[in-house]
C-alpha cells in the first residue's frame, strides 16, 4: 500500500499542470495505472488524493453495503462519481481538474500534504491556518494516540 509523507509546495503552470512530488510519484506507480485519483475532501476544504489501490478498496467497501440503500448510493455517487484519475506524464506532472481547483480556491500555488494512505492538496494560506489548528488539536489529544507493537 502507498505511504504518503511530508509536505511539498508547488506551482501550477499556465496549462494547469503541476509537478507531483517525487516521493509521492514513487508510491503512485502501479502495474494497472501510473497516476493518482483525486476528489473533493469530505473533511477539509481541499482536494484529497490516493493511489488506484486505495480507491479500489473504497469501492469494495461501498459494494459491501446494501445494494439498494441510500447510503450505498450516496457513497458511490460522492466518492466514486466525484473521483478523477490523473495520469502522470513523462515529466512527473498531472493536469489538475479546473473544477476542483476552483472549489478549493487554488490559483497558482498549492501544497501537497502526505497523510499516510492518502494525501491532500491545499491552497497554501488555508493549509497554514489548518496546520496551526491541527498541531494544537494533536497536542491537546496526544494521549489518544497509542503506539502499537
Amino acid at each position: 500500500m502507498a505511504l504518503f509523507l511530508s509536505t511539498f509546495a508547488n506551482k501550477i503552470d499556465a496549462k494547469g499542470r503541476v509537478s507531483v512530488p517525487a516521493q509521492f510519484r514513487a508510491s503512485l506507480v502501479n502495474e494497472s495505472f501510473s497516476g493518482m485519483v483525486v476528489y473533493e475532501s469530505f473533511i477539509n476544504d481541499c482536494i484529497e488524493g490516493c493511489d488506484i489501490e486505495r480507491i479500489k478498496k473504497l469501492s469494495e467497501s461501498i459494494d459491501n453495503l446494501d445494494p439498494f440503500s441510500e447510503e450505498r448510493d450516496a457513497f458511490a455517487t460522492a466518492v466514486l462519481g466525484g473521483s478523477m484519475q490523473l495520469s502522470i506524464d513523462g515529466d512527473g506532472r498531472v493536469i489538475m481538474p479546473e473544477n476542483l481547483l476552483k472549489k478549493v480556491k487554488i490559483k497558482n500555488d498549492l501544497i501537497f500534504v502526505g497523510k499516510g494512505s492518502t494525501f491532500e492538496i491545499w491552497e497554501p494560506k488555508k493549509f497554514n491556518e489548518y496546520m496551526l489548528k491541527a498541531k494544537k488539536d494533536a497536542k491537546t489529544k496526544r494521549n489518544v494516540l497509542k503506539a502499537t507493537k
